[in-house]
């Protein structure tokens, strides 16, 4: 999927894993492509505007946070201990600068928060209550524990831990794959990643994953792409995913296309790592490989064609305007 030189480009997920084709409804998929058309519409009207890439992301991420369909924000799933733990990070490829947050919950849309670190902390990574009182002095948005409560991440929670009891295994991926993530090139040739999660159902109290991680479940670099990831993040960590797709890019030579799924299918597969990518490059082209059932995904670029996707299947096309 390649682009003209100076067309942008914008590309979304919201996890991987998904629900199982049997147990998905036409209410429901139709609910998941609704909301991936309106985060895609949130970052495309961004770069449509002439603005940057890392504004886009921002804006289609905080769009996929106020969608309690997708584990972020409002929609983040639970710890075993019953408490939501949220992690993000944003990247600028201009310069890789980069902000991250981790173990928070509060803030409205936890991008901001990843953001606010980037632009006004001198840091890299802030967690946890040392983070909650930056957000506070920086002024961002806060709202009520109710404010993230769903019945269907509290009801998941109680059938995970029920399994666990039993001695039984939780196999909805969906539970173990739930991020959401957006990667953009604007007009300017500029590239970004954020990436926003609550992490895995009923996990580890104080457990983070790759989407925070620099290099791991986001990265940004003008010189070779952008990435997010969703999947099985510890797993993600230890092949540093998102660096390593830069670097088959940077020193080997290889295309986005071939570097994505070199990583997703030839190396976090074969470790046990489930889930998926979505990338952009300098060039504007998109790579969206996933190695598990499925990965709510889209993009769009200059034409205003929306294409969205859970499944192994043909794109949905939705022209805006």
């Amino acid at each position: 999927m390649t682009s003209t030189q100076n067309d942008f480009v914008l590309a979304i997920h919201g996890g991987a894993g998904t629900i199982l084709r049997s147990k998905m409804t036409p209410e429901r998929e139709a609910a998941y492509h609704a909301g991936l058309r309106r985060s895609l519409e949130a970052g495309r009207a961004v770069l449509a505007d002439g603005g940057a890439a890392l504004d886009a992301v921002t804006a289609a991420v905080m769009a996929l946070e106020d969608e309690p369909l997708f584990n972020a924000g409002r929609g983040a799933v639970y710890t075993s201990a019953g408490k939501q733990e949220m992690d993000a990070a944003i990247m600028d490829g201009r310069d890789r600068a980069a902000g991250a947050i981790a173990g928070i919950c509060g803030p409205r849309n936890p991008i901001l928060a990843a953001r606010a670190v980037m632009e006004h902390s001198g840091h890299v990574f802030l967690i946890g209550d040392s983070a909650l009182k930056f957000c506070r002095e920086r002024g961002l948005a806060f709202e009520e524990a109710s404010y993230f409560y769903t019945d269907a991440r509290w009801n998941a929670l109680q059938e995970t831990l029920a399994m666990r009891n039993s001695g039984s295994e939780d196999q909805d991926e969906s539970r173990k794959h739930g991020t959401v993530g957006a990667v953009a090139r604007d007009r300017n040739g500029h590239l970004a990643a954020a990436t926003s999660t609550g992490g895995m159902t009923a996990k580890a109290p104080g457990r983070v994953g790759d989407s925070p991680v620099i290099g791991a479940g986001t990265w940004a670099d003008n010189a070779t792409c952008a990435v997010s990831g969703t999947g099985h993040g510890e797993i993600f960590i230890r092949y540093a995913a998102g660096h390593e797709i830069a670097s088959l890019m940077r020193y080997a030579g290889k295309s986005l296309e071939e570097a994505s799924r070199a990583v997703v299918m030839d190396m976090l597969a074969p470790a046990g790592g489930s889930g998926g990518i979505i990338a952009v490059d300098h060039t504007g082209a998109v790579s969206l490989p996933f190695n598990c059932s499925g990965m709510y995904r889209g993009y769009v670029r200059g034409d205003n064609v929306l294409r969205t996707a859970i499944y192994d299947e043909p794109m949905v096309e939705f022209r805006e305007g």
